[in-house]
């Protein structure tokens, strides 16, 4: 299947026929090579540069004598971090069929200090027919990634799942295309976001203990917006889901994946496919009224409001997120959730459960959620980092 292009329209365009998905079957189960590599070793710039493009302030990610005088000993990365060495998926399979990254289910294992060096794995584990609204026929595939340290110790281990649907009939449909973007916000609604936004705060050093916590009780919730190019742009700096490169050492892989770009038609530049996050003219072109945010970045967003909550001596075990209608460029989002169940899990640990919701400001719930969370215990004398930390 060769994707092509009917010249009005940006992107390049496959199809999912008989003869792509016989292909594309014939690769269940293979272990993927991993070319979208951005960080590997863990510095404190690679750090600061990812939780500045997701805007946590943290000090125990940005401030070594802050991170020194906590049970790490130095500089930590938080466990969203793993989105900047690899962004849980691998770009394969079916050309010029669009890929939009739906959801990753996470368990975290060990946590990722400076010094630490981390190579990820993927293996494709399937794919549906299925069919939508938004696109008609489409292909949700699986995928699997891993991230493994320098002592071949696995550090988490993320699902993922994309929806692969045809540019043309997505189009077509116009699904999202009734929206009034970008939005209208008024001084006093943009004032009241960026109030919340500047109201996040970590729970940092405060211990929160496992026999304080009670069921229903609400988190401080974290709100990110009004979404700007900058702030995709710093995403890009931060954890670069794709090889963004420029000028020849781009051109020359787009001549080798002619696929993976296409010719902006105001510029005259070839852009990625990536670009459907910040380009209006590629952003139409895969069916979307407007750019849109990145899944891997509205995911990183939902893992900090739970360690904004556990404090430094909490452990995120596991994060379940669902990438539900898109965050175009002017939305805003707030990230709430309440503690639903708590009790000793199977390993022994002090656990509470999590349900989340992510709201945007037409009322849509666009990441519903969940996550475990492994506290302190007075009672029992734990602390879930000790296990974890290395010798």
């Amino acid at each position: 299947m060769t994707p092509k292009s009917s010249g009005d329209d940006v992107l390049a365009e496959g199809r999912i026929d008989p003869q792509a998905l016989e292909v594309f079957r014939g690769r269940i189960g293979m272990k993927l090579r991993v070319s979208n590599v951005f960080n590997e070793h863990v510095t404190p710039e690679a750090i600061r540069k990812f939780v500045n493009g997701i805007g946590d302030t943290n000090p125990l990610f940005r401030d070594p004598a802050y991170a020194a005088g906590t049970r790490f000993g130095r500089l930590t990365a938080p466990p969203n971090w793993a989105y900047s060495v690899f962004p849980t998926w691998v770009l394969q399979g079916l050309p010029g069929v669009h890929a939009f990254h739906s959801g990753n289910d996470w368990e975290f294992y060990k946590p990722i200090l400076v010094g630490d060096v981390i190579t990820p794995e993927c293996i494709f584990t399937g794919f549906e027919e299925k069919e939508s609204r938004f696109a008609g026929r489409f292909v949700m595939e699986y995928q699997e990634a891993r991230y493994l340290n320098q002592r071949g110790e696995l550090v988490s281990k993320a699902k993922t799942w994309l929806v692969r649907a045809e540019r043309p009939a997505a189009r077509e449909r116009g699904k999202y295309h009734g929206l009034t973007l970008p939005h209208p916000w008024s001084d006093e609604e943009v004032a009241k976001v960026e109030a919340d936004v500047l109201a996040e705060q970590s729970r940092g050093g405060e211990v929160r203990f496992w026999e304080d916590v009670e069921v229903g009780e609400a988190l401080p919730p974290v709100t990110k917006g009004p979404l700007g190019i900058t702030d995709i742009v710093a995403y890009c700096v931060g954890a670069a889901p794709v090889q963004i490169m420029a000028h020849g050492a781009a051109l020359r892989e787009y001549q080798r994946h002619p696929a993976w770009a296409f010719r902006d038609p105001e510029t005259g530049a070839k852009e990625p496919v990536y670009g459907v996050h910040w380009n209006k003219s590629a952003a139409r072109s895969a069916g979307l009224p407007y750019p849109y945010d990145a899944g891997a970045q509205r995911h990183a967003w939902h893992i900090q409001l739970f360690v904004d909550w556990m404090g430094d001596e909490g452990w995120l075990k596991r994060d379940y997120g669902e990438y539900r209608n898109f965050v175009y460029l002017s939305d805003a989002v707030r990230f709430a959730g309440k503690v639903v169940k708590k009790y000793v899990d199977e390993d022994g640990e002090p656990c509470v459960d999590i349900e989340t919701e992510a709201i945007n400001q037409r009322g849509e719930n666009v990441l519903p959620g969940r996550g475990t969370v492994a506290l302190p215990s007075r009672e029992r004398d734990y602390w879930p980092l000790a296990g974890r930390l290395p010798a």
